[in-house]
């Protein structure tokens, strides 16, 4: 019996209404992320891949950035600022509790912090927040003030990073294994290698707030695997999608929703300074003139991503564009070698982590060195070999994407992993963070990106674009990331 065009109509709609109904009715998600972390302690640890998984999840800080940048109250209700720029008042929220039952008062923000600082202190932030901390005081359970040795006008964003998140002393010690906070979600499990879950705290402040009841983040790190997953409804979403090539076929398939936003993302070359012959600035200049920004982008991103000649994003505030500083031009590469004395083939290794922006560019650039006289030998690490090696200072060159967003004290750091070590840039940055006038910080800031650029301090590529597939119904997936996060209580089914 054949079915009149009005029936077979009425039946795909209501097939689809029923589909639609389902997924609206869902309750829990599953999010593709590409690093595993090595624990889950944002405190102590360097990857990113933390607070993609914890951050404004299971732990929470005094402030909350938003995806536009927008700095708002968090585990502090409210704040106040004296005119010097040096002391900050905050009002703390009330009757909050830890996941194990613990009371969030002044005390947990006082140990913190003071861990942060401690001697041995592997917090990421020590050196550009928390040794500026010159005192923290608690007059009552529910009143932090912090005064700060130097204005800092990035303070309170600092303070909605992951590094600042807030811990109880009972349970800090065992946050890279088993994280308590006091955010929407609780920690369930880690299946090493595979997954972790999370679930929805019934404890919360807001629990009506919270929508998606269980949050599984699975690590997947290949991009084909990538694509093969989203493709089977094995994952709902890959906020940072590696396999840009197969945009497209996202873009046209009516199953999901496909955006392209910036993220804060600065993809380098890092030079180990301590190796000869890097320490020569004509050398870490010849690199810069034998990349080709474009050539990388197209060839290793399809596309996607933003040139950048220094360490800053397009939409940071006082961002400059040095693009022009180092033209692709291999005869003066090759000139600059020749002038500090280089023997050509020089041999080095090229270190490349997991992600696909780092693996892909490391093959285009690999082949642009060789045209210059640099034979880089590419050796490719798991992420924990990266952060034990290349991270410790173990390596010649290597390519990471730095989305710690306004980190430019790093290079004021000459113990951080590359080595940069300019008196001159220290100075800089000691005035930057000691002005509190907004056009002086702007001209402070582009001459710090002038001088890394003049500097050749790395190589810099491109800024690294963030793009998000998932399925269609799942709604309020940052497309943006100023920092990275995945704030799974503004996502829902509809």
């Amino acid at each position: 019996m054949k079915l009149g065009h009005t029936v077979l109509t009425a039946l795909l709609a209501a097939a689809l209404s029923a589909g639609a109904a389902a997924q609206a009715g869902k309750t829990s998600a599953v999010l593709a992320i590409t690093l595993e972390p090595p624990g889950l302690d944002p405190t102590t640890g360097a990857g990113a891949t933390i607070g993609e998984i914890v951050h404004y999840n299971v732990l929470e800080g005094l402030t909350k950035i938003h995806s536009d940048g927008r700095v708002t109250p968090l585990l502090a209700e409210s704040w106040s600022l004296e005119p010097d720029g040096r002391s900050y008042t905050f009002k703390l929220r009330r009757g909050v509790p830890f996941h194990d039952g613990e009371s969030f008062d002044a005390s947990d923000v006082k140990f913190s912090f003071e861990r942060a600082k401690a001697e041995g202190s592997t917090n990421k932030a020590k050196k550009a927040v928390f040794d500026n901390i010159a005192r923290i005081d608690t007059p009552d359970p529910h009143t932090v003030i912090l005064t700060l040795n130097q204005p800092d006008s990035t303070f309170l964003f600092r303070l909605g990073e992951n590094t600042a998140v807030i811990l109880d002393p009972k349970s800090a010690a065992g946050t890279a294994t088993r994280p308590i906070g006091t955010g929407p979600y609780k920690f369930d499990g880690w299946a090493k290698g595979s997954a972790v879950t999370l679930s929805a705290w019934s404890g919360f402040r807001a629990p009506q707030s919270v929508k998606i009841k269980k949050v599984t983040f699975r690590f997947i790190n290949h991009a084909a695997a990538q694509v093969a997953a989203l493709l089977a409804g094995d994952v709902d979403a890959i906020p940072r999608f590696q396999a840009s090539q197969s945009v497209g076929q996202f873009r046209s398939d009516p199953r999901f929703s496909v955006t392209a936003g910036g993220s804060n993302g600065k993809t380098i070359v890092s030079i180990n300074h301590r190796r000869k012959p890097f320490d020569d600035v004509r050398v870490r200049r010849a690199l810069s003139y034998a990349v080709d920004r474009k050539a990388i982008i197209d060839g290793a991103m399809d596309g996607f991503g933003t040139p950048i000649g220094s360490h800053m994003v397009p939409g940071d505030a006082g961002y400059v564009d040095l693009t022009g500083v180092y033209p692709h031009n291999p005869e003066k590469a090759r000139a600059l070698l020749k002038e500090a004395g280089v023997a050509t083939p020089l041999k080095v290794t090229l270190t490349l982590p997991p992600p696909v922006y780092a693996r892909r560019s490391g093959e285009v650039v690999a082949a642009q060195l060789a045209k210059v006289g640099i034979h880089a030998k590419i050796e490719n690490v798991e992420w924990a070999q990266w952060l034990s090696g290349a991270f410790k200072g173990n390596f010649d060159l290597t390519i990471i994407s730095h989305v710690e967003p306004l980190d430019l004290m790093i290079y004021a750091n000459p113990q951080y992993y590359f080595g940069y070590d300019s008196a001159a840039f220290r100075a800089l940055m000691e005035r930057y963070n000691a002005s509190i006038n907004p056009q002086e910080r702007l001209k402070l800031i582009g001459d710090a990106q002038r001088m890394l650029a003049n500097d050749a301090a790395n190589v810099f590529l491109f800024q690294l674009p963030q793009i998000v597939v998932s399925n269609k119904r799942l709604k309020g997936l940052w497309s943006t990331s100023p920092i990275f996060v995945n704030d799974m209580s503004a996502v829902s089914w509809q």
